[in-house]
C-alpha cells in the first residue's frame, strides 16, 4: 500500500465526513435545548439546492470569485428557513416533534427536487484554496492544507460548539432549558425563544452540510444527493452522548466505513451488499428512536426534556 494511496484515502474520509459532522453539530445544539428535529435530511437537501442555486445565480451576475461563498450563505439560509418552519409547528403550535421532523424531511426532499430541475447540467465555480497552493502540492502537507474551506470551518465549529455549551452563560441557559424547561421558565428565561435560536442554528449547519454536497463533493445538481447522510448525523448525536468531541470521532468513523465501501466497489468486491448500505441510515433511525424512548431504562445521557413539548403552567 503506497503512501499516495494512504494520503488519498485520508483526504477522502475527511471530505465525506464533513457534511455529517456539520449537520450533527447543529442537531447536537438543537437536542441540547430539548428539541428533537428529525428533519436533518430535509434541511440538508434544502441547503444543497440553496447553495447550488445561490452559486449559480451569483455567477450569472458576475460575482464569480465570491460565488462559492454566496452559495454557502444561501445554503445556510435555506436550511435555517426549513428549520424555522419546523419550529413554528413544533414550538409555537406544539405539534408532535417526531412527526413534524419527518414531514420536514419529506418537504425538503420534494422542494429540492422541484427547484433543482432548472439547475440540472449547470456548472458552478469551485472554492479557491485559503492557503498558498504550493502547500497543497506537497504530498504530506496536502493532508493539512489540501481541503475545502468548509472542512476547516467544520473543525473549528467542533471546538466552538463544545466551548459554547460548556463554558458560556448562553450555553448554560440552553442546557438548562433542555434539562428542565419549567424551572428555566420560572426564573425568567424564554424557553421558546432559546429553542427557536437553537433550531435556527441547527438548520443553518445542516444547510451548510448540504451545500457541501452540491458545491464540493459533487459540484453539480442531482436529486437526493445527500443519500441519507442526515439520518446518520442524527444517529451520531445520540451515539456520541451529546458531546462535540465524540461527535467528531463518530463522524470520521462513519467516513471510514463509507470510504471502505467506495474502495471495495472500485476494486470489484464488497464485504456487504449495497442494499445494506442503502438501508443503514433508516435502520439507525429506528435504533435512535428506540433508544430515546427507552432512555431512562438504558441509562442514556439525553437531555431530560428531549422531544417533549413545553407546556407552562397557566
Amino acid at each position: 500500500m503506497s503512501m499516495d494511496f494512504i494520503i488519498a484515502a485520508i483526504i477522502t474520509v475527511v471530505g465525506i465526513s464533513t457534511p455529517i459532522l456539520l449537520a450533527g453539530l447543529g442537531e447536537l445544539v438543537v437536542e441540547k435545548s430539548g428539541v428533537l428535529n428529525l428533519g436533518v435530511e430535509g434541511m440538508m437537501l434544502l441547503g444543497a439546492i440553496g447553495g447550488f442555486g445561490g452559486s449559480v445565480m451569483a455567477s450569472m451576475y458576475g460575482l464569480g470569485p465570491l460565488a462559492p461563498w454566496i452559495g454557502v450563505l444561501t445554503g445556510a439560509l435555506a436550511g435555517m428557513l426549513g428549520a424555522l418552519l419546523f419550529g413554528f409547528f413544533a414550538l409555537t403550535l406544539n405539534s408532535n416533534q417526531v412527526a413534524t421532523g419527518l414531514a420536514l424531511t419529506i418537504f425538503g426532499t420534494g422542494l429540492s427536487s422541484l427547484i433543482g430541475v432548472s439547475f440540472v447540467g449547470r456548472i458552478i465555480p469551485q472554492f479557491g484554496s485559503i492557503f498558498p497552493p504550493e502547500l497543497a502540492r506537497d504530498p504530506i502537507l496536502k493532508l493539512f492544507f489540501g481541503y475545502s474551506p468548509i472542512v476547516y470551518f467544520a473543525l473549528v465549529m467542533v471546538f466552538a460548539v463544545g466551548w459554547f455549551l460548556r463554558s458560556t452563560r448562553a450555553g448554560l441557559i440552553l442546557r438548562a432549558v433542555g434539562e428542565n424547561d419549567l424551572s428555566a421558565h420560572s426564573i425568567g428565561y424564554s424557553v421558546v425563544r432559546v429553542r427557536y435560536a437553537a433550531v435556527a442554528f441547527g438548520g443553518a449547519m445542516a444547510g451548510i452540510g448540504g451545500a457541501y454536497f452540491s458545491m464540493v463533493i459533487t459540484p453539480m445538481w442531482a436529486e437526493r444527493m445527500t443519500a441519507g447522510r442526515g439520518w446518520i448525523a442524527l444517529a451520531l448525536v445520540v451515539f456520541a452522548g451529546w458531546r462535540a468531541g465524540r461527535l467528531l470521532a463518530g463522524a470520521y468513523f462513519f467516513g471510514v466505513l463509507m470510504a471502505l465501501e467506495l474502495y471495495a466497489k472500485a476494486a470489484g468486491f464488497s464485504i456487504l451488499p449495497s442494499q445494506f448500505w442503502a438501508a443503514m441510515p433508516y435502520l439507525m433511525t429506528v435504533v435512535v428512536l428506540t433508544l430515546i424512548s427507552m432512555r431512562d431504562r438504558v441509562g442514556l445521557n439525553a437531555p431530560a426534556c428531549l422531544g417533549k413539548p413545553f407546556l407552562p403552567a397557566t
